[in-house]
């Protein structure tokens, strides 16, 4: 991936100094269940929160915890750098698009942490991968992360590693947009298979939409070197639902499935490559995902 040299983004806050609890809205919650949130799709979840909510019987949990002043990376943290250039080129392709749709475009911040951090959705912490939080309009990532994805999850490569920013991104694109409220509206009508339904169209979408983040950043900038798109289709491989069910020994439940299956989100982050286009990203009403 050709991004050395590009635009970094503003957005970013170094909270790695700082550290958080583990307690999630008065509760503790042990490792067992992060590990189930984990491997049920908090990998590239839109809000893995949600699911260690679910999980110690609450919904989504307001952070009690103070945070200190927010202050940019290190200019020498390679890692910073990187996630701070592929956040400036979301930036610049989601600013352009919504421009086009006659709207603004408000770009999330992107928080480094290490370990735990508080959010506006709970505590956050490493065990969960990247998420995004629609309280709080921020990305949060361990870059620690980046070596899991690389030795456990099987899915080197720095475009793999911009394929998962973009997806956190694209559930931002998401929540401006008004499909999130949306979706917890129809999660909240029905009962757990249908909200699991529901947030598969909602993984599946945001993959798209890194799609189209990759296809028009490509066309301005010419991002991509050979094989990077590879890496991408990979990393999608790697945490399907059913990939994850698999590699952690369980048996495959497509009613458990939160994210979509392997095949699902390869196809529909292939969808937003080759479109380019919001419109094609509508995993809502779709019947075949």
């Amino acid at each position: 991936m050709r991004w050395e040299g590009n635009r970094e983004s503003s957005n970013v806050e170094d909270a790695r100094g700082g550290g958080g609890g583990f307690g999630l809205g008065g509760r503790s919650i042990g490792i067992g269940t992060i590990v189930v949130a984990l491997i049920g799709g908090a990998v590239l979840g839109v809000n893995p929160l949600t699911i260690l909510g679910m999980l110690t019987g609450g919904g989504s949990p307001q952070v009690q915890q103070q945070q200190g002043p927010a202050h940019a990376p290190p200019a020498n943290d390679a890692g910073a750098k990187f996630v701070s250039t592929v956040l400036a080129d979301t930036e610049d392709v989601w600013t352009d698009l919504f421009k086009q749709g006659g709207a603004t475009y408000k770009a999330p911040k992107l928080v480094l942490f290490r370990g735990a951090v508080g959010t506006g959705c709970g505590t956050g912490q490493a065990a969960m991968g990247p998420f995004y939080c629609p309280n709080d309009q921020k990305v949060y990532i361990d870059l620690d992360f980046y070596e899991t994805l690389k030795t456990r999850l099987g899915a080197p490569g720095d475009f793999a590693q911009a394929y998962v920013i973009a997806h956190e991104v694209g559930h931002h694109v998401q929540n401006q947009l008004g499909i999130s409220q949306q979706a917890e509206q129809l999660q909240a009508r029905g009962g757990k298979a249908q909200a699991n339904a529901v947030s598969v169209r909602v993984e599946l979408q945001a993959d798209c939409f890194a799609g189209v983040w990759a296809n028009h950043a490509q066309s301005s900038r010419q991002i991509l070197e050979q094989g990077d798109v590879e890496e991408a289709m990979n990393a999608a491989q790697k945490i399907g639902d059913d990939a994850l069910q698999r590699s952690s020994g369980r048996a495959v439940v497509p009613d458990s499935f939160t994210h979509g299956t392997s095949a699902q989100r390869q196809r529909w982050f292939s969808t937003g490559l080759k479109s380019g286009t919001v419109k094609a990203c509508d995993t809502f009403n779709t019947r075949e995902l």
